[in-house]
């Protein structure tokens, strides 16, 4: 199987089309947004209940809290509802000021205003990240 590198794990990874999307995306959170390498992790487990899980990024601030959590699909499923709900269950235990939301070619970004998560046309970068509102 091909093979694609983490620069977040260290390691080469099965380059599966969910895996392309979350790589690409850490590129341009790094490259565009400006988080850095440093303070982001992918695949980080975690457990909701019983259940493990694992999100597929999670993006940390200064202090190691986390900050923003995306959840990656491949391209040809649709960011629904299920999406929406798979990640508000990730912030529920990572309780996250971010949620981001990708297949590759639509990203969503919802930012917490109070006690919701409402809908932003922009992602912004990452200091602005940083200012809670």
């Amino acid at each position: 199987m091909e093979q694609i590198w983490d620069p977040l794990r260290k390691r080469e990874v099965t380059a599966t089309p969910e895996e392309r999307v979350r790589q690409w995306f850490i590129g341009q959170l790094r490259d565009t947004f400006g988080v850095p390498e440093h303070l982001m992790m992918s695949e980080v487990g975690f457990k909701f209940g019983a259940k493990p899980w694992r999100a597929d990024i999670v993006i940390y601030d200064r202090n190691a809290v986390p900050l923003g959590v995306v959840e990656c699909k491949r391209p040809d499923v649709a960011l629904d509802a299920r999406v929406v709900e798979q990640a508000m269950r990730y912030n529920s235990v990572l309780g996250v000021r971010w949620l981001f939301l990708t297949n590759g070619n639509l990203t969503y970004l919802y930012r917490l205003e109070g006690e919701r998560f409402v809908p932003t046309d922009r992602i912004p970068g990452y200091e602005e990240m940083l200012c809670p509102r």
